[in-house]
């Protein structure tokens, strides 16, 4: 017996392309409200997080996110870019807010959704709520997250915030989790 175990995901190399074993993202998805719980932590400043979920159903989700800060450093903005046949929604009845985050920035393409004019500190998690639609059962989304260095300054922080706000933060290396969804009402 004394072997040891190993989860296996046809597709996904796990020695590489997902970091937290031990901290599984994880979601609830309340088919009767149309609503989509995801929660988790992220411990990479170095990489973006690729999340790829399987929903009950194609089309119209609030989703309502939170992820535990778990590197050494503050986020300042959080990015998210909807992944192939998904894409955030902005009308009067979607809700578009953080926790943390005093202002958010919607693309016109409805593709990227930047959370900024706030902090998240180590070890403290960030919510956020917002509305996609998905043309599949499929959804996907990115997360980036900006950490500035400490050694910078406050207008320069500031200048970088605004030019991410408005052009989309730079592409680091990718890490993937397949987030499983279990259904409820």
């Amino acid at each position: 017996m004394g072997g040891l175990m190993t989860l296996s995901i046809p597709g996904y190399d796990l020695r590489t392309q997902v970091r937290a074993r031990d901290i599984q993202m994880t979601a609830s998805a309340d088919l009767s409200r149309r609503v989509l719980m995801i929660s988790g932590a992220i411990d990479t400043k170095d990489h973006d997080v690729a999340v790829t979920f399987l929903l009950p159903e194609a089309g119209r989700w609030q989703v309502i996110k939170s992820e535990t800060n778990l590197s050494d450093a503050p986020w300042l903005t959080w990015q998210m870019t909807a992944g192939e046949g998904t894409h955030f929604v902005q009308d009067e009845q979607a809700m578009v807010v953080s926790q943390q985050f005093a202002k958010t920035f919607m693309t016109p393409d409805q593709k990227r959704i930047t959370f900024y004019d706030g902090e998240v500190r180590p070890g403290e998690a960030v919510l956020k709520m917002f509305t996609i639609e998905c043309t599949k059962r499929r959804g996907a989304a990115s997360h980036a997250r900006f950490q500035p260095a400490p050694t910078e300054s406050p207008k320069k922080i500031k200048d970088m915030i605004d030019h991410y706000v408005a052009n989309g933060m730079p592409k680091k290396p990718v890490i993937e989790v397949v987030v499983p969804v279990t259904v409820i009402g």
